[in-house]
Protein backbone atom coordinates (compact mmCIF):
# COMPACT_ATOMS: atom_id res chain seq x y z
CA UNK A 1 0.00 0.00 0.00
CA UNK A 2 2.72 2.20 1.13
CA UNK A 3 4.65 1.88 -2.34
CA UNK A 4 1.81 2.25 -4.03
CA UNK A 5 1.22 5.68 -3.25
CA UNK A 6 4.83 6.53 -3.39
CA UNK A 7 4.64 5.31 -6.51
CA UNK A 8 1.46 7.53 -7.23
CA UNK A 9 3.13 10.63 -5.78
CA UNK A 10 6.49 10.06 -7.99
CA UNK A 11 3.90 9.89 -11.16
CA UNK A 12 2.27 13.16 -10.28
CA UNK A 13 5.71 15.07 -9.36
CA UNK A 14 7.53 14.04 -12.88
CA UNK A 15 4.26 14.99 -14.72
CA UNK A 16 4.00 18.46 -13.34
CA UNK A 17 7.67 19.38 -13.35
CA UNK A 18 8.89 21.90 -15.90
CA UNK A 19 11.36 20.65 -18.38
CA UNK A 20 14.14 23.04 -18.11
CA UNK A 21 14.60 23.79 -21.78
CA UNK A 22 11.05 24.67 -21.63
CA UNK A 23 8.18 23.33 -24.36
CA UNK A 24 7.27 25.21 -26.81
CA UNK A 25 4.27 25.13 -26.52
CA UNK A 26 4.42 27.48 -23.13
CA UNK A 27 5.79 29.77 -25.35
CA UNK A 28 2.46 29.69 -28.01
CA UNK A 29 0.17 30.13 -24.64
CA UNK A 30 1.71 32.53 -22.99
CA UNK A 31 1.49 34.54 -26.60
CA UNK A 32 -2.05 33.54 -26.94
CA UNK A 33 -2.68 35.20 -23.74
CA UNK A 34 -1.07 38.62 -24.24
CA UNK A 35 -2.81 38.36 -27.80
CA UNK A 36 -6.68 38.19 -26.06
CA UNK A 37 -5.14 40.68 -23.68
CA UNK A 38 -4.32 43.24 -26.52
CA UNK A 39 -7.94 42.59 -28.33
CA UNK A 40 -9.65 42.81 -25.04
CA UNK A 41 -7.63 46.32 -24.38
CA UNK A 42 -8.83 47.33 -27.87
CA UNK A 43 -12.41 46.78 -27.15
CA UNK A 44 -12.53 48.29 -23.73
CA UNK A 45 -10.57 51.68 -24.64
CA UNK A 46 -12.35 51.82 -28.14
CA UNK A 47 -8.91 52.35 -29.29
CA UNK A 48 -6.87 50.69 -31.96
CA UNK A 49 -4.33 47.95 -31.02
CA UNK A 50 -1.25 46.37 -33.23
CA UNK A 51 0.63 43.15 -32.78
CA UNK A 52 3.40 42.79 -34.07
CA UNK A 53 5.88 39.84 -34.64
CA UNK A 54 9.46 39.09 -35.67
CA UNK A 55 11.62 36.16 -35.83
CA UNK A 56 12.49 36.81 -32.31
CA UNK A 57 9.75 38.21 -30.75
CA UNK A 58 6.84 40.33 -30.41
CA UNK A 59 5.08 42.74 -28.71
CA UNK A 60 2.28 45.74 -29.00
CA UNK A 61 1.88 48.87 -29.66
CA UNK A 62 -1.59 51.55 -29.47
CA UNK A 63 -2.93 54.45 -31.37
CA UNK A 64 -2.67 57.39 -29.46
CA UNK A 65 -3.15 61.01 -30.31
CA UNK A 66 -2.70 59.83 -34.19
CA UNK A 67 -0.12 57.98 -33.39
CA UNK A 68 1.22 54.42 -33.15
CA UNK A 69 3.46 54.03 -29.68
CA UNK A 70 5.06 51.31 -28.27
CA UNK A 71 3.92 49.17 -25.03
CA UNK A 72 6.75 49.64 -22.94
CA UNK A 73 5.53 48.42 -19.72
CA UNK A 74 3.28 46.04 -18.15
CA UNK A 75 2.12 42.52 -20.00
CA UNK A 76 2.07 43.86 -23.02
CA UNK A 77 5.04 45.16 -22.98
CA UNK A 78 7.32 43.24 -25.81
CA UNK A 79 9.23 39.89 -25.12
CA UNK A 80 11.41 38.26 -26.82
CA UNK A 81 10.39 34.13 -27.24
CA UNK A 82 12.18 32.07 -24.69
CA UNK A 83 15.84 30.24 -25.65
CA UNK A 84 16.21 29.23 -28.83
CA UNK A 85 12.41 29.84 -29.86
CA UNK A 86 12.05 31.69 -33.02
CA UNK A 87 8.83 32.89 -35.66
CA UNK A 88 9.06 31.56 -38.58
CA UNK A 89 7.27 32.91 -41.57
CA UNK A 90 8.43 34.28 -44.96
CA UNK A 91 8.15 37.20 -47.52
CA UNK A 92 8.70 39.82 -44.82
CA UNK A 93 10.55 40.27 -41.80
CA UNK A 94 7.89 41.22 -39.24
CA UNK A 95 3.97 40.25 -39.24
CA UNK A 96 1.19 42.73 -37.95
CA UNK A 97 -2.22 42.80 -37.09
CA UNK A 98 -4.36 45.49 -35.96
CA UNK A 99 -7.46 44.88 -33.63
CA UNK A 100 -10.24 47.38 -34.00
CA UNK A 101 -12.60 48.44 -30.61
CA UNK A 102 -14.71 45.97 -31.50
CA UNK A 103 -12.18 43.18 -31.36
CA UNK A 104 -11.72 42.42 -35.44
CA UNK A 105 -8.17 42.07 -36.66
CA UNK A 106 -7.57 43.60 -40.00
CA UNK A 107 -5.79 40.35 -41.47
CA UNK A 108 -5.28 37.22 -39.84
CA UNK A 109 -1.98 35.61 -39.17
CA UNK A 110 -0.55 32.05 -39.12
CA UNK A 111 2.89 31.43 -38.16
CA UNK A 112 5.37 28.64 -37.28
CA UNK A 113 6.94 28.81 -33.25
CA UNK A 114 10.31 26.26 -33.36
CA UNK A 115 12.81 24.76 -30.68
CA UNK A 116 15.19 22.57 -31.58
CA UNK A 117 12.65 19.51 -33.10
CA UNK A 118 9.59 21.06 -31.66
CA UNK A 119 7.13 23.35 -33.54
CA UNK A 120 3.49 24.19 -33.37
CA UNK A 121 1.55 26.44 -35.98
CA UNK A 122 0.28 29.41 -34.44
CA UNK A 123 -3.00 31.42 -35.82
CA UNK A 124 -4.74 34.56 -35.28
CA UNK A 125 -7.82 34.50 -37.14
CA UNK A 126 -10.39 37.48 -38.01
CA UNK A 127 -12.40 37.66 -35.40
CA UNK A 128 -9.42 38.35 -33.13
CA UNK A 129 -8.92 34.38 -31.36
CA UNK A 130 -5.80 32.81 -31.27
CA UNK A 131 -5.72 28.65 -32.01
CA UNK A 132 -2.63 26.95 -31.55
CA UNK A 133 -1.64 23.39 -32.40
CA UNK A 134 -1.51 22.16 -35.72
Amino acid sequence: MVITIIGLLSTVVVLTMADPRGRINSDADRFAGRVRAARDAAIISGRPMALWVSQTGYGFERRDAGQWQDVDEGPLASKDWSGSTNARFEGVSQLRAVFDSVGRADQALDFRLARDAQTIRVRVSLDGQVKTGE
